[in-house]
């Protein structure tokens, strides 16, 4: 049993006898494979390698080794409030963080969710997090968004969003030219992006916001294709203003046209798919089945653990039931039979890593190659009877891993979990602070509000289909239309 103390910086580290997924472009897998890092990089990948001398040795033997994995979309801040809204429809969502509760978030809250969530994500193999971090209502709150990431040994990227406040506005102030002065210095371990979205209103007005994107030079990563939020019209608007790039992702993109995608694939974006939020939440049906038809680059993202799961392994599945699911009933209608499935497992593993690295231009990460920065994964339980036979490793991530099995994370060389357990994290002091969130939200709104906050009753007045107030733009395609459906 190797001891977390043996783990000294620079020691090298050799995982010994697993079955390797490389990831990388020949799609190469070593049945009996290792992976040796030195510092912050891998340095060999293959069967039989030699261990250096002061190297620590794991014994993969039996498990799978991977690339550790990439969520390039996640409400890091609401992590607290983990499991409170799993009955919630989107329109739940916006109202109660939107419009209303979302505003009793204090610095420390923002601070207490990214503490947990990015714990979680270490915990579940997930070793690189976009914070898409839209519950920035004043600088004070990214500040503790950004100690909070830095407080964990993971690999993340701040997406700057405010909800409660017009793009062209927070964009715009002295204020957050100053926190991006601070903070965008590229840091190997935080990058930096601005996270807002595009309601299709014709007068743009995020167009200041994308201009100062693009004066400090990051990407813009939007929810775009959300029923009853964002259509085609925002991304026309985008298009037609040149603020399209291959740099940009578009979450969700589940209610677009052909001609959307078009534009997508034309300028070369990449989408992250949400799948199981996208099930459940209304955003429309989880579009891989579409979006791969385009050739559009796809990353996978758990969205929020106020609903769903905080690991890549349940993203990973419902893609697959859900791509699955969608290619049979197109068959039927025909009155076909599908044969062969279009999507494999092979490709959700390599969207939930290569795919991720790719959205977040980093092509240091993603696959195990020499010299890619050690972002390395071990998935192993002996103890598991689900472990074995392993036939299909692919398969095995995709349908039988769970976060449990995870055994070994490096992430930038430095192991973070070993032995299915944490290393060098303070997991009491995450969760002193998580219930003091609670304490303090359960407090503001009073108990009764709190208990029926879980399924909210929705005024008909806030039934409406732009949940953001600087507009009073309202969509054709789906204000006023009947069928609004409540509780039943």
């Amino acid at each position: 049993m190797t001891q977390p103390s043996e783990f000294a910086p620079g020691r090298p580290v050799l995982l010994r006898g697993g079955t390797v997924l490389t990831l990388d472009d020949q799609r190469r897998t070593f049945d009996h494979g290792d992976v040796l890092v030195t510092g912050d990089r891998i340095i060999a990948v293959g069967p039989d390698l030699a261990a250096p001398a002061d190297a620590v040795v794991i014994d993969a033997t039996g498990g799978i080794v991977l690339p550790g994995m990439i969520d390039t979309h996640r409400h890091m801040w609401q992590t607290a409030m983990r499991g409170y809204g799993a009955d919630w429809t989107l329109t739940q969502y916006f109202v109660w963080y939107y419009l209303e509760s979302g505003k009793l978030f204090r610095p420390q809250d923002i601070h207490a969710g990214n503490v947990l969530a990015a714990i979680e994500a270490l915990e579940s193999g997930v070793t690189t997090v976009v914070d898409w971090s839209h519950g920035l209502q004043t600088v004070d709150h990214a500040e503790a968004a950004v100690d909070a990431l830095r407080s964990v040994p993971g690999r993340f990227v701040l997406a700057y969003g405010n909800i409660q406040a017009p793009p062209a506005e927070w964009t715009g102030t002295p204020e957050f030219r100053e926190f991006a002065r601070r903070h965008l210095t590229g840091d190997d371990l935080l990058g930096f992006q601005l996270a807002f979205d595009v309601t299709g209103d014709p007068a743009f007005p995020e167009r200041p916001a994308f201009e100062v994107a693009r004066e400090l030079g990051v990407p813009v990563t939007t929810h775009a294709g959300v029923w009853g939020a964002t259509n085609d019209d925002g991304i026309r608007l985008m298009h037609d203003n040149g603020f399209m790039t291959p740099e940009t992702v578009y979450v969700h993109a589940a209610s677009l046209s052909a001609d959307s995608y078009q534009r997508i694939a034309a300028t070369g974006g990449s989408i992250s798919v949400s799948t199981e939020s996208e099930q459940s939440a209304g955003q429309g049906y989880p579009p891989t089945w579409a979006i791969r038809a385009h050739g559009i680059p796809v990353s996978l993202s758990m969205d929020t653990s106020v609903w769903w799961s905080g690991d890549l392994f349940s993203a990973m599945r419902t893609t697959l039931g859900a791509d699955r699911s969608r290619e049979h009933l197109e068959a039927h209608v025909k009155s076909e039979t599908v044969t062969h499935a279009s999507l494999r497992a092979e490709h959700v593993v390599a969207w939930a890593t290569r795919g991720g690295a790719h959205a977040i231009g980093r092509d240091d990460l993603g696959s195990l190659e020499p010299g890619k920065k050690a972002d390395v994964v071990l998935i192993k339980n002996d103890d598991s009877a689900v472990s074995f036979p392993l036939l299909n490793p692919y398969g095995h991530v995709a349908f039988q891993a769970q976060r449990g099995d995870v055994h070994t994370v490096l992430v930038n060389g430095k192991v973070v979990k070993h032995e299915h357990k944490l290393v060098g994290i303070d997991l009491a002091a995450a969760r002193r602070e998580a219930e003091e969130t609670i304490g303090h939200l359960r407090s503001e709104l009073g108990e009764e509000a709190w208990r029926k906050g879980m399924n909210p009753d929705v005024p008909e007045t806030k039934i409406l289909d732009n949940p953001y107030t600087y507009t009073e733009y309202r969509s054709a395609a789906t204000h006023g239309k009947a069928g609004l459906r409540g509780n039943e």
